[in-house]
């Protein structure tokens, strides 16, 4: 029997090799790749073609989030288990729209990330007994058809999602660039549309903005650029 691939997406390297060491105990479970940022995750699960990947919401240069948004478009094969130390309402809602299989809380047990992930390949849903029930009716609130952000009528474009998460993190014009591979023109752009579409017109309201949307964590610093 073909074990479960397993891509472990963590900016932690003491979590992911804790992560792969619990697992490597696990008859039938195989981990693949480790990644440290969104971005990569993304990237490795088109070169590995994982069976699963767990997913940390917190990542740098693209979150969680955005990344199992683009995994589940990209590859809808592939399951994605969020893992999060936080149970908020923006994460559980926006977790269970974009189509996750599962929100594991990185308080669970050793025993629990390994059923998760045996559950989760076989097609079903897992969720931590703490947030199952916050999780019935919730899909579709802040997140499109299309996977797209949205509050109230605005809604942000994957690249969009980027870019804002960049410049919440307090990088400026010319570091967002080189992280996207685009101009600081194109950079410069996308900041002022973001800034109309979402009537916000300085990087802290854009911030906070982030932080209510689940795009990047509440303990992130609040930068004036």
């Amino acid at each position: 029997m073909k074990p479960i691939t397993v891509l472990l997406a963590e900016d932690h390297q003491i979590v992911r090799e804790g992560f792969r060491a619990l697992l490597e105990h696990e008859p039938g479970i195989k981990v693949v790749g480790e990644a440290e940022t969104g971005r990569q995750a993304v990237q490795m699960t088109r070169k590995l073609r994982p069976t699963v990947v767990v997913m940390d919401i917190a990542m740098p240069l693209l979150n969680g989030l955005e990344a199992t948004r683009q995994i589940r478009k990209d590859f809808p094969d592939t399951r994605v288990l969020i893992l999060s130390a936080h149970n908020d309402d923006a994460y559980i809602e926006q977790v269970a729209a974009l189509g996750a299989s599962g929100f594991l809380l990185k308080q669970s047990s050793s025993h629990a990330l390994a059923t998760a992930i045996r559950e989760v390949e076989k097609g079903n849903t897992f969720f931590s007994p703490a947030i199952t029930k916050r999780v019935q009716n919730r899909s579709g609130k802040l997140v499109d058809r299309e996977g797209k952000y949205q509050k109230k009528n605005n809604r942000l474009s994957s690249r969009e999602v980027e870019v804002l998460q960049l410049i919440a993190e307090g990088k400026p014009n010319k570091q967002v660039a080189a992280e996207l591979g685009v101009s600081f023109k194109t950079v410069d752009k996308h900041r002022q549309h973001l800034m109309s579409k979402l009537d916000i017109h300085d990087v802290a309201g854009l911030t906070r903005y982030a932080i209510a949307e689940g795009i990047i964590e509440s303990n992130v610093r609040l930068t004036i650029t």
